[in-house]
């Protein structure tokens, strides 16, 4: 996922294994959805999904293809 910070994205893809997929998927990063990355740190970043934020590490959010939404 490399998105702007503070700026709404809608999931186009979710890429890798089917239990990755399926992994994002239950936490609720399907295709259509918004998420909004509001912070990132070393390893991980914060995004905003639905009414909650969820950390995800680097390697996962990378599995997330998103695009800004107009």
């Amino acid at each position: 996922m490399l998105a702007t910070p503070d700026t709404p994205h809608q999931i186009v893809e979710i890429r890798g294994g089917r239990g990755m997929r399926r992994h994002l998927t239950d936490m609720g990063f399907v295709t259509g959805a918004t998420v909004t990355v509001t912070a990132g740190h070393a390893g991980s970043i914060i995004v905003s999904l639905m009414d909650s934020r969820v950390v995800l590490g680097r390697g996962m959010a990378q599995r997330i293809i998103v695009q800004p939404l107009l």
